[in-house]
């Protein structure tokens, strides 16, 4: 499913709470179809607002050799070293550096991009500018862990959204042992990551474009049993994306297929599991009020081109099979996602 990197680039946004950050880069201004193009340029215009507002700082230690004391005397290693004679010292101290995890990450993300196989030339130009510009900073070894060992706060949340960008970059960057240079891995093409990404982007589209009460509803099975630890065994049933405001209550499913449908005997039919699950949804949610009896029931897919709705009813529920076009302009996508739910 080719999404273009356009509207990937709004379902990130989205996904990642950070719509405001949208602007920072024309997408539509972006010749290229491949995904690397645009983050190099997403990273080359946020790190040029970075050096505007000024890079991060924090107070580092360092241990040195110095003339002179400074910070804390290191004894055993100015003896070790011999460095007396010279006039010189062992010591440790602290020093307002921009050698910090966020600005290591950022140049060595930076660093990777511009050894990368096949990047746009002009994109990798104003890059390499932005490079240049960056004070002394280590460039280090990103492992996954280190994202979360960042503490952002208030005076250096304008990270968030470029630190976001570094980690997908590197969680597909692979160096080619050979050549020494990175290729890039479309992750578009893998059904389990756009899933999470589709489902995180419709969530958080509703959240911030509509007055409904937004969230993941766990749904308790109405089964009885005679035996506590049976009910135990039951699975948990966690809705994907669940709106509700005083008189509409939706859940909605979301999957990410290549094929919505499956093939049976040549004629194409819904997917039975998916739809088991929706109905499960709708028959376990139901209370007494007439919001969960009436409670409608939506399994979205995304697609390209042969866009469907299905309707059905049962009982008082009102349950739909759709897709929403992801290969169309940006706002035609808001409008529909919008008309889904009107």
């Amino acid at each position: 499913m080719q999404i273009p990197i356009q509207n990937i680039y709004y379902l990130l946004c989205y996904a990642w709470n950070k719509l405001e950050e949208s602007e920072i880069v024309n997408v539509n201004e972006i010749d290229s179809t491949e995904l690397i193009d645009l983050f190099a340029k997403v990273l080359s215009n946020s790190c040029s607002r970075l050096l505007k507002q000024g890079l991060d700082r924090y107070y580092v230690e360092h241990e040195d050799v110095i003339m002179g004391i400074k910070g804390k005397f290191n004894f055993s290693a100015t003896i070790k070293q011999n460095v007396l004679p010279l006039s010189k010292t062992a010591c440790i101290y602290d020093e307002f550096d921009y050698d910090i995890l966020h600005n290591q990450i950022l140049k060595t993300t930076i660093g990777k991009l511009l050894r990368t196989k096949n990047l746009d030339s002009s994109i990798k130009d104003e890059l390499h500018k932005v490079y240049l510009k960056l004070p002394p900073i280590s460039e280090i070894v990103i492992r996954k862990a280190m994202f979360n060992q960042i503490r952002l706060h208030r005076n250096n949340y304008h990270y968030d959204f470029i630190l976001k960008v570094c980690q997908i970059v590197n969680e597909n960057l692979f160096i080619d042992e050979s050549k020494g240079n990175y290729k890039f891995k479309d992750f578009t093409r893998e059904e389990k990551a756009m899933a999470r990404l589709f489902e995180a982007f419709v969530r958080n589209f509703y959240k911030i474009e509509t007055d409904f009460s937004v969230s993941s509803d766990s749904i308790t099975w109405q089964f009885e049993s005679e035996n506590a630890e049976d009910l135990d065994m039951l699975p948990t049933m966690l809705t994907d994306i669940t709106l509700q405001s005083k008189s509409q209550k939706i859940i909605i499913d979301t999957k990410y297929y290549k094929e919505a449908f499956q093939s049976r005997y040549d004629k194409q039919k819904i997917n039975s599991s998916n739809l088991y699950q929706l109905f499960s949804y709708l028959k376990n949610q139901e209370t007494d009020s007439e919001l969960t009896q009436s409670c409608e029931g939506i399994l979205l897919y995304p697609s390209i081109q042969n866009d469907f709705v299905h309707s059905f009813k049962y009982e008082n529920h009102k349950i739909r099979i759709m897709s929403i076009n992801l290969n169309q302009d940006w706002q035609k996508i808001r409008t529909d996602l919008l008309k889904i739910i009107a």
